[in-house]
C-alpha cells in the first residue's frame, strides 16, 4: 500500500504561485502558455533533475512564462518491457510532491499507453510541446531520448526547435563526489545497500513510503517498539541492517531496520522490520502513512548460529545506531 501524497492543484510550491497537475492534454487551460519545459521520468527527482528544473523555473520567472515538467505514468519501461522494468525510487504521489518543491508551476502527467508509445518525436513536439503547451524553451540532459522507439535525442529536439520556434538548452550530467548522477545509478546504489552514496545523488535520504503491516501490537495504538512495513512494490535497499529514521504522525523516531528474510528463525520470511530506539506509544493504524528513511548500512544480512548470537549482534547494531544519531544531532 502506498499512501496518497499527491499535491492538490492549488498547492503552493517553494517558488511561489499555484502548482497544478494536469493528467491529460484536455485539462490544460486555454492560453496556459507560453511555457518553459523539461520532459523526463524524473524518478527520484535527484540532483540532476533538480538542476534542470531549477533552470526551467529560473528562465520562466525571467521571461514571464510558466515552468512545466512533462512526465509519464506508468514509467515507459513498465508499459513496454514490464518484466525488465526497474523498481521505482519514488512512487508517483511522492514524485509529484518533490516536483512541486522545485518551484515549477505545473506537471503534465501523461498516461503512457500504446497511443503515446507510437507517437513520433515530431508528433510529440507538434501535439504536446507546441499545440498544448506553447513551449518557447526546453531544458534536457545530454542523454534525453523521445518519440516512438526513443529514436530522437537532443540533436533532433534542437532541429525541431529551430523549425517550430523554441530554444533548447542541453545540460551536462551532474556529478557528486566524482559520481555521475542518474536514476539508474541511484537504483544500483540502493539495491547494493549503499544508501550513503544514494543520498549524495538524491540530495536527501532514500526513503520508503508505506504503511504498517497488520499485527505486532498495531491497532489504534502502537504498543511495542517494533514496526513491520506492509508489502511494498517500489525500490528497496539490499538485504541488511540499517540505521533509519521512521516518520509517522508528524513525529520522527530513531530506528534500526532489517530488510531481508530473517534466516535465523527457520523458514525464510521477508520483512522490513524497524526497531524504534526512542520509542513511546503512538497512534498507528494499518492505514497510517509511514516514511522510513535509510541513513546508513550497518551490515549485510546473515544466518546466525543461534538466537543468542543474533541477540548479541542486535545489541551491537543498536549501540552503533545510537552513536550515529549522537554524532548527527
Amino acid at each position: 500500500m502506498i499512501p496518497e501524497r499527491i499535491p492538490a492543484a492549488n498547492q503552493t510550491p517553494q517558488g511561489g504561485g499555484a502548482f497544478a497537475v494536469f493528467r491529460s492534454l484536455d485539462e490544460i487551460p486555454a492560453g496556459f502558455g507560453p511555457t518553459v519545459a523539461a520532459v523526463g521520468n524524473f524518478d527520484g527527482v535527484h540532483k540532476g533533475h533538480r538542476e534542470i528544473l531549477d533552470a526551467v523555473a529560473a528562465e520562466a520567472r525571467k521571461t514571464g512564462a510558466r515552468a512545466v515538467a512533462i512526465t509519464f505514468d506508468p514509467h515507459p519501461e513498465q508499459f513496454l518491457r514490464p518484466a525488465q522494468a526497474p523498481k521505482l525510487i519514488t512512487p508517483m504521489p511522492e514524485r509529484l510532491r518533490l516536483l512541486a518543491e522545485t518551484g515549477i508551476d505545473a506537471v503534465l502527467l501523461l498516461r503512457f499507453d500504446r497511443e503515446l508509445a507510437s507517437l513520433s518525436a515530431r508528433g510529440f513536439a507538434q501535439r504536446i510541446l507546441i499545440a498544448a503547451l506553447g513551449v518557447k524553451s526546453m531544458h534536457e540532459g545530454q542523454n534525453f531520448r523521445f518519440g516512438h522507439g526513443a529514436t530522437a535525442g537532443v540533436r533532433e529536439l534542437a532541429a525541431m526547435g529551430e523549425e517550430f520556434g523554441f530554444a533548447v538548452d542541453v545540460h551536462d550530467a551532474v556529478r557528486v563526489h566524482g559520481l555521475e548522477v542518474s536514476s539508474s545509478a541511484v537504483r544500483a546504489l540502493v539495491s547494493a545497500g549503499d544508501v550513503r552514496r544514494a543520498r549524495w545523488m538524491l540530495g536527501r535520504p532514500f526513503a520508503v513510503l508505506s504503511s504498517p503491516a497488520s499485527g505486532r501490537g498495531i491497532g489504534t495504538r502502537l504498543l511495542v517498539p517494533t514496526v513491520n512495513l506492509a508489502r511494498y512494490d517500489g525500490l528497496l535497499p539490499g538485504f541488511g541492517v540499517y540505521v533509519t529514521r521512521l516518520k509517522v504522525n508528524g513525529r520522527a523516531f530513531q530506528a534500526v531496520t532489517n530488510v531481508g528474510n530473517r534466516p535465523t528463525f527457520g523458514e525464510a520470511s521477508f520483512a522490513i522490520e524497524s526497531h524504534i530506539l526512542d520509542f513511546e506509544p503512538i497512534d498507528l493504524g494499518e492505514d497510517t502513512p509511514i516514511e522510513l528513511e535509510f541513513l546508513l548500512r550497518l551490515r549485510g544480512e546473515r544466518e546466525w548460529p543461534s538466537p543468542e548470537a543474533l541477540k548479541a549482534q542486535i545489541f551491537k547494531d543498536v549501540a552503533r545506531a545510537k552513536r550515529y544519531f549522537a554524532r548527527v544531532k
